[in-house]
């Protein structure tokens, strides 16, 4: 505990990732409270001890949920989430929670609450979001490990800017509950770490059925928190598309990433050009997107409207206009991409692409307004990298694999066989093993 608060007095101040921390005597008693329980006979979970801050889209008792918003500023959590529950019963100490942008919305993290989150490579910079305060204070070392959730990208491209590591999992192999829509699966909950390892070491922590969340399946999480070896089972076949067929890339990333299809070649994959039909996948997105933001947040806009921030105004508004015709088209078109997704993945094990499009970017900034010299239309475009996979429904790690010339990190995106987390682990473990950069840490200012 000691070591985790004195690195957040060193770090927090610059980057501002930890919120609603408890006092350090607190934490200190709750450590001391852990002590004494490690000397007695009963079992310890496999987070004993170690601190913890939890993402602040999810309730725990005790601790601020606020959601980024100035609606819910003084609100304290008053009851516990089941990933918070399952924390908590594997021996974390709760002492605080991770910053997010308003209600998650977008890749960036700033809200009118608790201020901007920080990159640790630049402070001018960006942490990505949504799970950018977990991002950043994992590269810091202020959290040993962390959660996060990913709707478009809010796992994967904070670990991206932030040099970690972080998996989306397979829809339905951590539980989402409370949720309003448990059976939709564009919003997952996951893991994030400083290794591939640790992540799965973390969802072992994590997944496993529930029987209050009817969108939760059946898994083994013993199996798949178990310490990764680098065996794939069978040579791995990959599917090398670093833009999904057309999408802009800045050229700093395609510049870190354009050499490592040598890297999975040394490591004994097959590697061949081809890119997954996801046609309609930027429509699929953003309608259900629209459509889920009007259900949950819609009643909030009647007396808060000038409490939220424009994007999530309109992204309501966008779900109120839609007909019960044009969400049975979405989800229709949905399944039609999911059956074509299916069928690529007979062909290959995993799909290897950009996580970001982007470098992390001005934290001035909302959110880009042009990648590649190509004018974004929205808030959330940059993140078609992202998102697209999201309509997949299949895991994706995001990987540290190099940094641009001006010190950004610069992640790849591996995605694999749905249900098959535990492999597409063991390949990023692989990779990390051939591609040491994430074990490159951040300097003080």
């Amino acid at each position: 505990m000691d070591a985790h608060l004195a690195r957040i007095e060193q770090w927090n101040p610059h980057v501002n990732a930890i919120i609603g921390l408890l006092p350090p005597e607190a934490c200190r008693a709750l450590a001391r409270d852990a002590d004494e329980r490690a000397r007695g006979q009963a079992p310890l979970g496999p987070l004993h001890g170690l601190p913890i801050a939890f993402k602040d889209l999810q309730e725990a008792a005790g601790l601020p949920f606020t959601r980024g918003s100035p609606i819910y500023r003084e609100t304290l959590g008053v009851t516990d989430t089941i990933l918070v529950e399952r924390v908590r019963r594997a021996g974390a100490i709760p002492i605080a929670k991770t910053n997010v942008p308003e209600f998650g919305l977008g890749s960036h993290t700033y809200n009118a609450v608790w201020g901007t989150t920080r990159n640790p490579y630049d402070l001018t910079k960006s942490a990505g979001g949504s799970s950018g305060g977990a991002g950043a204070a994992l590269a810091t070392g202020m959290l040993p490990l962390a959660d996060g959730s990913d709707l478009g990208g809010s796992l994967r491209n904070p670990a991206n800017f932030n040099n970690v590591v972080a998996l989306r999992p397979t829809v339905g192999l951590v539980p989402t509950a409370p949720d309003p829509f448990p059976r939709l699966g564009f919003g997952v909950n996951g893991p994030m770490g400083r290794s591939a390892d640790d992540v799965a070491f973390f969802l072992g922590v994590l997944a496993g059925a529930d029987p209050r969340d009817p969108g939760c399946e059946p898994s083994d999480p013993a199996a798949l928190g178990a310490p990764l070896t680098g065996h794939t089972g069978r040579p791995m076949r990959v599917a090398w598309s670093l833009d999904l067929g057309g999408i802009p890339v800045e050229p700093a990333v395609r510049t870190a990433l354009e050499g490592h299809r040598h890297t999975f070649e040394a490591m004994g994959c097959s590697v061949e050009n081809a890119t997954p039909d996801l046609t309609g996948a930027d429509d699929v997105f953003l309608a259900l997107r629209g459509w889920r933001a009007a259900a949950v947040h819609g009643p909030l806009l009647e007396t808060h409207r000038t409490q939220m921030k424009p994007e999530l105004v309109q992204e309501i508004e966008l779900g109120r206009a839609m007909s019960g015709s044009d969400v049975a088209r979405a989800l229709m078109a949905h399944t039609a991409l999911l059956d074509r997704v299916a069928a690529f993945f007979e062909r290959f094990d995993v799909l290897a692409c950009v996580v970001n499009q982007v470098v992390p970017f001005d934290a001035a900034l909302d959110w880009p307004k042009a990648v590649a010299g190509t004018p974004m239309t929205h808030y959330i475009e940059w993140m078609q990298s992202t998102y697209w996979i999201t309509t997949t429904f299949a895991p994706a790690v995001s990987v540290p694999a190099g940094f641009t010339d001006s010190g950004l990190p610069v992640g790849i995106q591996l995605v694999g066989r749905p249900r098959e987390d535990r492999r597409l682990l063991e390949l990023a473990h692989l990779f990390e093993q051939a591609v040491p950069v994430g074990r490159r840490r951040p300097a003080l200012p």
